[in-house]
């Protein structure tokens, strides 16, 4: 299977025109400060620049990135800044929804597989009342009330439910808008981060 063509769901791609002036080397020059953050590694060469990070920080701005390659090319209208940044985060918010889906379907399997239980069994247990506990001795000499019998619903607590698949499909919903979320604004604000390093003074 070629992965070119689901790529795309981890990795970010983008261009950014150099500004008019500036080579390639201190088109470079001016993003390198941006991988001197702890957990990362970077090799710059004469037009690429390359970094791979391990657990970075929470105050590095491309943290969520694992690792990247900078290339300036010659373009058309001047040298170009081309990128492509992988994210396994992103891949993780992607994978989340589906994993969470096949539990919600495991559920619903399971609870169409139960057998329902025997009539007869579920009458004869309707008409035996239902036995209190006896009384701790130490409680009846404190004085202590009895217990109450149980009202018909009350103090089963879970138990009899049929396990329910929404949880699991609100995960998903909740990890497929992080997906949806995270690569449309970190395209944005990985852009708008190498436009401001190449425009710094």
């Amino acid at each position: 299977m070629n992965l070119r063509f689901i790529d795309w769901i981890w990795h970010v791609r983008g261009a950014l025109p150099v500004p008019e002036g500036q080579s390639g080397g201190e088109a470079l020059a001016r993003l390198e400060p941006l991988f001197h953050q702890m957990g990362t590694s970077h090799m710059r060469g004469d037009d690429v620049l390359e970094f791979s990070k391990t657990d970075p920080a929470s105050q590095d701005p491309m943290a969520v990135f694992d690792a990247g390659t900078l290339r300036i090319e010659q373009g058309q209208q001047g040298l170009l800044l081309r990128y492509r940044l992988k994210s396994k985060t992103l891949l993780f918010c992607l994978l989340a929804p589906l994993l969470f889906l096949a539990f919600a379907q495991l559920t619903i399997w399971s609870g169409a597989g139960e057998k329902p239980k025997d009539a007869a069994a579920q009458a004869k247990k309707a008409e035996k009342p239902d036995a209190l506990p006896p009384m701790n001795p130490v409680d009846k000499f404190l004085g202590a009330p009895a217990p109450e019998k149980p009202k018909d619903g009350e103090g089963g607590g879970r138990r009899g439910r049929k396990p329910s698949p929404t949880p699991s499909y609100v995960f998903a919903g909740i990890f497929a808008v992080l997906y949806v979320v995270g690569r449309i604004l970190e395209d944005r604000l990985v852009r708008r981060l190498f436009r401001k390093a190449l425009a710094a003074e």
